[in-house]
Protein backbone atom coordinates (compact mmCIF):
# COMPACT_ATOMS: atom_id res chain seq x y z
CA UNK A 1 0.00 0.00 0.00
CA UNK A 2 1.11 3.56 -0.53
CA UNK A 3 2.97 5.75 2.05
CA UNK A 4 0.36 8.79 2.53
CA UNK A 5 2.21 11.45 2.22
CA UNK A 6 0.79 14.52 2.82
CA UNK A 7 1.66 16.03 -0.91
CA UNK A 8 -0.30 13.49 -2.43
CA UNK A 9 -2.93 12.42 0.13
CA UNK A 10 -5.40 14.16 -1.98
CA UNK A 11 -5.19 10.99 -4.65
CA UNK A 12 -5.57 8.32 -2.22
CA UNK A 13 -8.93 9.61 -0.61
CA UNK A 14 -10.46 6.42 -2.42
CA UNK A 15 -8.11 4.36 0.01
CA UNK A 16 -9.54 5.55 2.95
CA UNK A 17 -12.17 4.28 4.90
CA UNK A 18 -14.79 6.61 5.24
CA UNK A 19 -14.78 8.42 8.63
CA UNK A 20 -18.64 7.23 10.00
CA UNK A 21 -17.38 3.68 9.51
CA UNK A 22 -13.36 3.93 10.59
CA UNK A 23 -13.98 6.01 13.95
CA UNK A 24 -13.99 4.16 16.93
CA UNK A 25 -16.74 3.36 19.29
CA UNK A 26 -16.82 5.79 22.62
CA UNK A 27 -15.05 4.09 25.26
CA UNK A 28 -16.70 3.23 28.20
CA UNK A 29 -15.49 4.71 31.78
CA UNK A 30 -14.28 1.39 32.65
CA UNK A 31 -12.29 0.73 29.54
CA UNK A 32 -10.53 3.82 29.86
CA UNK A 33 -7.77 2.59 31.67
CA UNK A 34 -7.33 -0.13 29.15
CA UNK A 35 -6.64 -2.74 32.45
CA UNK A 36 -3.79 -0.79 33.92
CA UNK A 37 -6.07 0.11 36.55
CA UNK A 38 -7.05 3.89 37.36
CA UNK A 39 -5.35 4.22 40.65
CA UNK A 40 -2.17 2.89 39.10
CA UNK A 41 -2.49 4.74 35.43
CA UNK A 42 -3.24 8.54 37.62
CA UNK A 43 -0.21 7.52 39.84
CA UNK A 44 2.62 6.09 37.51
CA UNK A 45 5.23 8.92 36.80
CA UNK A 46 6.92 6.27 34.13
CA UNK A 47 5.96 5.86 30.72
CA UNK A 48 2.86 2.55 30.80
CA UNK A 49 4.88 1.23 27.51
CA UNK A 50 7.68 0.56 26.59
CA UNK A 51 8.80 0.90 22.40
CA UNK A 52 9.80 -2.79 22.52
CA UNK A 53 6.14 -3.55 23.79
CA UNK A 54 7.58 -4.26 27.33
CA UNK A 55 5.10 -2.92 30.32
CA UNK A 56 6.80 -1.09 33.34
CA UNK A 57 4.92 -2.71 36.24
CA UNK A 58 6.26 -5.12 39.02
CA UNK A 59 4.46 -7.70 40.73
CA UNK A 60 5.22 -8.25 44.49
CA UNK A 61 4.01 -10.44 47.39
CA UNK A 62 3.95 -13.46 45.55
CA UNK A 63 6.49 -15.88 46.56
CA UNK A 64 9.34 -17.54 44.39
CA UNK A 65 7.04 -20.49 43.31
CA UNK A 66 4.23 -18.64 42.45
CA UNK A 67 6.09 -16.15 39.80
CA UNK A 68 8.50 -18.50 38.50
CA UNK A 69 7.66 -19.22 35.25
CA UNK A 70 10.68 -21.04 34.09
CA UNK A 71 9.03 -22.46 30.53
CA UNK A 72 7.83 -18.86 29.42
CA UNK A 73 10.43 -17.26 30.46
CA UNK A 74 12.76 -19.09 28.17
CA UNK A 75 10.67 -18.99 25.44
CA UNK A 76 10.40 -15.27 25.91
CA UNK A 77 14.36 -14.31 26.15
CA UNK A 78 16.28 -13.54 23.79
CA UNK A 79 18.20 -16.06 21.38
CA UNK A 80 21.86 -15.73 23.06
CA UNK A 81 20.30 -15.00 26.90
CA UNK A 82 18.76 -18.44 25.97
CA UNK A 83 21.71 -20.29 23.95
CA UNK A 84 24.13 -19.07 26.68
CA UNK A 85 20.90 -20.64 29.74
CA UNK A 86 20.98 -23.86 27.88
CA UNK A 87 24.81 -23.80 28.03
CA UNK A 88 25.54 -22.53 32.04
CA UNK A 89 22.83 -25.13 32.66
CA UNK A 90 24.48 -27.75 30.68
CA UNK A 91 27.89 -26.95 32.46
CA UNK A 92 26.14 -26.87 35.99
CA UNK A 93 25.07 -30.03 35.89
CA UNK A 94 28.21 -31.77 34.46
CA UNK A 95 29.69 -30.12 37.03
CA UNK A 96 26.97 -31.61 40.09
CA UNK A 97 27.51 -35.44 38.95
CA UNK A 98 31.06 -34.84 39.00
CA UNK A 99 31.08 -33.22 42.26
CA UNK A 100 28.53 -36.74 43.14
CA UNK A 101 31.32 -38.96 41.66
CA UNK A 102 33.82 -37.79 43.86
CA UNK A 103 31.17 -37.75 46.89
CA UNK A 104 31.29 -42.15 45.75
CA UNK A 105 35.07 -42.44 46.93
CA UNK A 106 38.52 -42.13 45.31
CA UNK A 107 37.79 -45.66 43.31
CA UNK A 108 34.31 -44.76 42.13
CA UNK A 109 35.55 -44.08 38.89
CA UNK A 110 38.62 -46.46 37.10
CA UNK A 111 41.11 -45.49 33.95
CA UNK A 112 41.44 -42.13 31.89
CA UNK A 113 43.92 -40.58 34.29
CA UNK A 114 46.34 -38.04 32.68
CA UNK A 115 48.24 -36.83 35.59
CA UNK A 116 47.74 -36.53 39.30
CA UNK A 117 45.65 -33.86 40.89
CA UNK A 118 43.03 -34.38 38.22
CA UNK A 119 40.20 -36.13 39.91
CA UNK A 120 37.71 -33.25 39.98
CA UNK A 121 38.18 -33.02 35.71
CA UNK A 122 38.02 -36.56 35.34
CA UNK A 123 34.01 -37.00 36.94
CA UNK A 124 33.55 -34.16 35.24
CA UNK A 125 34.33 -35.43 31.38
CA UNK A 126 32.77 -38.84 32.33
CA UNK A 127 29.69 -37.20 33.70
CA UNK A 128 29.66 -35.11 29.92
CA UNK A 129 29.91 -38.24 27.95
CA UNK A 130 27.76 -40.00 30.31
CA UNK A 131 25.11 -37.54 30.18
CA UNK A 132 25.42 -37.26 26.52
CA UNK A 133 25.29 -41.05 25.70
CA UNK A 134 29.03 -41.10 23.97
CA UNK A 135 30.34 -43.54 26.37
CA UNK A 136 34.54 -43.84 24.87
CA UNK A 137 34.92 -46.33 27.49
CA UNK A 138 38.14 -45.03 28.99
CA UNK A 139 36.50 -44.52 32.25
CA UNK A 140 34.31 -46.72 33.35
CA UNK A 141 31.99 -46.95 37.16
CA UNK A 142 33.04 -49.02 39.83
CA UNK A 143 30.87 -49.83 42.64
CA UNK A 144 26.77 -49.91 43.39
CA UNK A 145 26.98 -46.36 44.15
CA UNK A 146 28.56 -44.82 40.96
CA UNK A 147 26.57 -47.14 38.93
CA UNK A 148 23.71 -45.91 40.29
CA UNK A 149 24.58 -42.35 39.75
CA UNK A 150 25.28 -43.26 35.91
CA UNK A 151 21.86 -44.85 35.70
CA UNK A 152 20.24 -41.54 37.51
CA UNK A 153 22.50 -39.78 34.93
CA UNK A 154 21.43 -41.20 31.91
CA UNK A 155 17.85 -40.82 32.90
CA UNK A 156 18.41 -36.66 33.21
CA UNK A 157 20.45 -36.42 30.31
CA UNK A 158 17.46 -37.71 28.47
CA UNK A 159 14.80 -35.87 30.04
CA UNK A 160 16.80 -32.71 29.72
CA UNK A 161 17.36 -33.43 26.30
CA UNK A 162 14.23 -33.59 25.54
CA UNK A 163 13.34 -30.68 27.39
CA UNK A 164 15.56 -28.46 25.57
CA UNK A 165 14.85 -29.76 22.00
CA UNK A 166 10.56 -29.20 22.77
CA UNK A 167 11.95 -25.30 23.62
CA UNK A 168 14.17 -25.32 20.46
CA UNK A 169 11.20 -26.23 18.41
CA UNK A 170 8.33 -24.24 20.40
CA UNK A 171 11.00 -21.24 19.97
CA UNK A 172 10.97 -21.63 16.53
CA UNK A 173 7.53 -22.69 16.01
CA UNK A 174 6.07 -19.46 17.84
CA UNK A 175 4.01 -17.01 15.68
CA UNK A 176 5.45 -13.72 16.06
CA UNK A 177 5.35 -10.20 14.23
CA UNK A 178 8.20 -8.60 13.71
CA UNK A 179 7.17 -5.37 12.75
CA UNK A 180 9.49 -2.10 13.11
CA UNK A 181 8.25 1.01 14.46
CA UNK A 182 9.35 4.49 13.42
CA UNK A 183 11.47 5.71 16.07
CA UNK A 184 10.00 9.03 16.14
CA UNK A 185 6.49 10.36 15.36
CA UNK A 186 4.83 13.32 13.87
CA UNK A 187 2.78 15.79 13.60
CA UNK A 188 2.60 16.93 9.63
CA UNK A 189 0.35 18.72 7.79
CA UNK A 190 -2.74 16.71 6.36
CA UNK A 191 -5.45 17.76 3.58
CA UNK A 192 -5.71 21.33 5.35
CA UNK A 193 -4.92 21.11 8.59
CA UNK A 194 -3.31 18.41 11.06
CA UNK A 195 -2.24 14.82 11.79
CA UNK A 196 -0.34 12.68 14.21
CA UNK A 197 1.31 9.61 12.17
CA UNK A 198 3.34 7.25 12.62
CA UNK A 199 5.28 5.36 10.29
CA UNK A 200 5.55 0.76 10.60
CA UNK A 201 7.09 -1.41 8.35
CA UNK A 202 7.32 -5.29 8.42
CA UNK A 203 10.59 -6.47 8.56
CA UNK A 204 10.06 -10.21 8.13
CA UNK A 205 9.40 -12.40 4.54
CA UNK A 206 6.45 -13.97 6.02
CA UNK A 207 3.32 -11.72 5.14
CA UNK A 208 0.72 -10.03 7.74
CA UNK A 209 -2.71 -10.36 6.27
CA UNK A 210 -5.86 -8.32 8.32
CA UNK A 211 -3.59 -6.04 10.24
CA UNK A 212 -5.49 -4.05 12.46
CA UNK A 213 -3.90 -0.84 14.40
CA UNK A 214 -5.32 0.71 17.43
CA UNK A 215 -3.84 4.12 18.91
CA UNK A 216 -4.88 5.33 22.57
CA UNK A 217 -3.45 8.86 23.72
CA UNK A 218 -3.01 8.90 27.66
CA UNK A 219 -3.22 12.26 29.25
CA UNK A 220 -2.89 13.58 32.39
CA UNK A 221 -5.93 15.98 32.82
CA UNK A 222 -7.73 17.67 35.76
CA UNK A 223 -10.88 16.18 36.90
CA UNK A 224 -12.84 17.39 39.77
CA UNK A 225 -9.84 19.95 40.66
CA UNK A 226 -7.30 16.38 40.58
CA UNK A 227 -5.03 15.69 38.38
CA UNK A 228 -5.90 12.36 37.00
CA UNK A 229 -4.76 10.68 33.87
CA UNK A 230 -7.15 9.56 31.24
CA UNK A 231 -7.23 7.69 28.02
CA UNK A 232 -8.58 8.80 24.56
CA UNK A 233 -8.69 6.43 21.87
CA UNK A 234 -8.14 8.02 18.40
CA UNK A 235 -9.77 8.27 15.12
CA UNK A 236 -7.56 6.77 12.38
CA UNK A 237 -7.71 7.61 9.34
CA UNK A 238 -7.50 3.97 8.33
CA UNK A 239 -7.90 1.17 11.16
CA UNK A 240 -6.84 -2.21 9.38
CA UNK A 241 -5.11 -3.04 6.02
CA UNK A 242 -6.17 -6.45 4.44
CA UNK A 243 -2.11 -7.23 3.04
CA UNK A 244 0.97 -5.92 4.82
CA UNK A 245 3.55 -6.39 2.13
CA UNK A 246 5.76 -2.72 2.37
CA UNK A 247 4.97 -0.02 4.71
CA UNK A 248 2.23 1.34 6.55
CA UNK A 249 1.73 5.43 7.94
CA UNK A 250 -0.88 5.44 10.49
CA UNK A 251 -2.68 8.98 10.48
CA UNK A 252 -4.82 10.16 12.88
CA UNK A 253 -6.48 13.77 11.54
CA UNK A 254 -6.15 15.79 14.54
CA UNK A 255 -10.22 17.48 13.98
CA UNK A 256 -12.86 19.10 16.25
CA UNK A 257 -13.38 15.47 17.64
CA UNK A 258 -9.69 14.63 18.52
CA UNK A 259 -8.48 14.94 22.09
CA UNK A 260 -5.20 16.64 20.02
CA UNK A 261 -7.38 19.51 18.93
CA UNK A 262 -5.73 22.70 19.64
CA UNK A 263 -3.06 21.18 22.01
CA UNK A 264 -0.07 22.86 21.51
CA UNK A 265 3.71 20.94 21.91
CA UNK A 266 4.04 22.23 25.37
CA UNK A 267 0.62 21.22 25.92
CA UNK A 268 1.29 17.62 25.49
CA UNK A 269 4.60 17.77 27.35
CA UNK A 270 3.01 19.35 30.28
CA UNK A 271 0.07 16.51 30.46
CA UNK A 272 2.73 13.81 29.92
CA UNK A 273 1.31 12.45 26.89
CA UNK A 274 1.77 8.99 25.66
CA UNK A 275 0.55 7.34 22.52
CA UNK A 276 0.09 3.21 22.54
CA UNK A 277 -0.32 1.37 19.56
CA UNK A 278 -1.32 -1.97 19.62
CA UNK A 279 -1.49 -4.31 15.85
CA UNK A 280 -3.07 -7.23 15.20
CA UNK A 281 -2.66 -9.33 12.64
CA UNK A 282 -3.00 -13.02 11.06
CA UNK A 283 0.39 -14.38 10.36
CA UNK A 284 -0.24 -16.25 7.02
CA UNK A 285 2.46 -19.27 7.69
CA UNK A 286 0.84 -20.41 10.68
CA UNK A 287 -2.68 -18.71 10.04
CA UNK A 288 -2.53 -17.59 13.77
CA UNK A 289 -2.61 -14.12 15.18
CA UNK A 290 0.29 -12.38 15.98
CA UNK A 291 0.67 -9.04 18.06
CA UNK A 292 3.23 -5.89 18.37
CA UNK A 293 2.96 -3.06 20.26
CA UNK A 294 4.67 0.43 20.94
CA UNK A 295 4.45 3.71 22.59
CA UNK A 296 5.56 7.58 22.06
CA UNK A 297 5.62 9.79 24.64
CA UNK A 298 5.45 13.54 23.64
CA UNK A 299 9.16 14.17 24.18
CA UNK A 300 9.18 11.47 21.07
CA UNK A 301 6.43 12.99 18.76
CA UNK A 302 8.12 15.64 16.37
CA UNK A 303 6.36 18.70 15.26
CA UNK A 304 6.44 20.36 11.56
CA UNK A 305 7.87 17.26 9.85
CA UNK A 306 6.66 14.38 7.99
CA UNK A 307 8.12 11.33 7.41
CA UNK A 308 10.46 11.08 4.07
CA UNK A 309 9.73 8.80 0.82
CA UNK A 310 10.22 5.20 2.10
CA UNK A 311 9.97 3.85 -1.52
CA UNK A 312 12.73 2.62 -3.49
CA UNK A 313 12.97 4.38 -6.74
CA UNK A 314 15.62 2.42 -8.81
CA UNK A 315 14.00 -0.84 -8.13
CA UNK A 316 14.07 -2.43 -11.44
CA UNK A 317 10.66 -2.19 -13.27
CA UNK A 318 7.44 -3.34 -12.65
CA UNK A 319 8.90 -4.34 -8.88
CA UNK A 320 7.91 -2.25 -6.30
CA UNK A 321 9.78 -2.00 -3.07
CA UNK A 322 10.82 0.06 0.05
CA UNK A 323 14.00 1.20 1.53
CA UNK A 324 13.85 0.04 5.76
CA UNK A 325 16.21 2.31 6.15
CA UNK A 326 14.59 5.15 5.16
CA UNK A 327 11.69 4.52 7.75
CA UNK A 328 12.78 7.00 10.41
CA UNK A 329 13.14 9.65 7.95
CA UNK A 330 11.86 13.02 8.57
CA UNK A 331 12.12 16.47 7.09
CA UNK A 332 10.93 19.42 8.09
CA UNK A 333 7.78 21.13 7.01
CA UNK A 334 5.54 23.99 7.88
CA UNK A 335 2.49 23.59 9.84
CA UNK A 336 -0.88 25.68 9.09
CA UNK A 337 -2.55 27.42 12.15
CA UNK A 338 -4.52 25.15 14.11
Amino acid sequence: MRDPDPASMAGEASLALPAELDAPAPMRPEERDLGFGSVVASQSGQRLLNPDGSFNVSRRGLGLWSSLSVYHALLRMSWPRFLATLAASYLAANAVFALAYLACGPTALAGGRVGTGDDFLRAFFFSVQTLATIGYGQIVPMGIPANLLVVAEALAGVLGFALATGLLFARVSRPTARIIFSRQAVIAPYRGGRAFMLRIANARRSEIIELEAKVVVSLFERVDGERARRFHQLALERQHVAFFPLAWTIVHPIGPGSPLHQRSEAELREAEAEFLVLLTGIEETFSQTVHARSSYRAEEVVWGARFTDVFNRQAAEGDLAIDVNRLHGLEPVALPQA
